[in-house]
């Protein structure tokens, strides 16, 4: 145990453990900068007058010419760049060209329909695909393994916004059992969290928790297909090479029960790249399910990018573009953290 200047005692494992997570925080820095600069640089040069955009069809030359300074668009791209790093210092992500709103004040308003989605489908790919994944490994070569690698193929290769439309054709067209889009259908519960499920628990309030339920039932079953195709890949993959360890043979030539090996020696180990590929899909869903949102006309952070794209609104692009580099570095980062519990031996890297 060390001593730190404030007289108090930390273990010598937390120590590496902070040591390697403010290095890869530092690391992480020059990357969203990175993705930020790129991202400026090609929306500036897209064949579109945002100026003229925003004032429409029927503005004169001089109503266009205002709002390209009062946006700073007449400027060049180097200050225009200049003056948004100095707003970020700021904590301030600009002005929608379109909404009038603040930028950041949207993401946040959206932000919690998107992690709701996110969540409810990264909970469904775990629960089903770690525990399949780990039945195929068991039972290799046997019909259940052929028939889950048939089907995690299938997830990896069908487009998620067919499987969107074909989901909404029969359970909603046809069969009439769940909703066809949208993130609620009576009033939202009370705020808490922005999340329609957790606010209704809390609220006990039993018809908006049945009515958020029905409307992500769908979306969050269309995002999850292709996480629990690979979730339950790479649990197979790493129980598999587990398997075939000194220690588990080792294990096995004790007589030691075939449950006591898988729980407590063989799932750590096997888990290390799952847990790994979970944190990776978690962030991509987070920062970029466009798709789907746009299919259910979910009201989140991807469903807010595609309008902004449409409509050229740049500062909308530049704030939701940061916004998810954030997120995505930063559940990358918590990953990373959460695997050197799993396996030390990663905080010495």
């Amino acid at each position: 145990m060390y001593r730190s200047r404030g007289g108090f005692f930390v273990p010598k494992m937390t120590r590496k453990i902070l040591s390697y997570a403010f290095k890869r925080l530092v690391f992480a820095v020059p990357t969203i900068l990175g993705l930020l600069v790129l991202t400026f640089f090609i929306s500036r040069v897209i064949p579109a007058d945002p100026a003229a955009l925003v004032a429409g069809e029927m503005a004169t030359p001089g109503q266009i010419e205002a709002l390209r300074k009062q946006y700073s668009f007449d400027k060049p791209l180097y200050v225009q760049l200049g003056l948004y790093l100095g707003q970020l210092l700021r904590c301030d992500l600009g002005k929608s060209l379109y909404s009038g709103r603040r930028v950041f004040r949207d993401l946040i308003d959206r932000f919690p329909a998107t992690l709701e989605l996110t969540i409810v489908a990264m909970l469904v790919s775990i629960l089903a695909g770690v525990p399949l994944g780990i039945v195929a490994a068991l039972k290799r070569n046997s019909l259940l393994d052929h028939v889950l690698r048939g089907f995690t193929v299938g997830g990896l290769a069908i487009a998620t916004f067919w499987l969107g439309i074909m989901l909404q054709l029969l359970f909603s067209m046809w069969l009439g059992v769940t909703p066809l889009g949208g993130r609620i259908g009576v009033s939202p519960p009370k705020f808490i969290t922005g999340l329609y499920i957790l606010d209704a628990v809390l609220t006990l309030n039993g018809t908006a928790l049945l009515s958020a339920i029905q409307h992500i039932t769908l979306p969050a079953i269309t995002l999850a297909f292709a996480s629990f195709a690979t979730i339950t890949r790479f649990t197979r993959s790493g129980v598999l090479d587990v398997m075939q360890r000194d220690f588990i043979l080792y294990e096995r030539a004790m007589g030691l029960p075939p449950r006591l090996i898988v729980y407590k020696y063989l799932l750590r180990n096997a888990m290390i790249s799952t847990v790994t590929q979970i944190g990776l899909l978690f962030g991509l869903l987070l920062a970029g399910a466009i798709v789907i949102e746009m299919v259910f006309d979910w009201p989140g952070l991807g469903l807010y990018a595609f309008q902004s794209i449409i409509l050229s609104d740049y500062q909308a692009i530049l704030g939701v573009t940061l916004w998810a580099g954030v997120v995505y570095v930063t559940v990358n980062l918590m990953v990373d953290i959460a695997l050197t519990f799993i396996d030390p031996r990663k905080a010495e890297i």
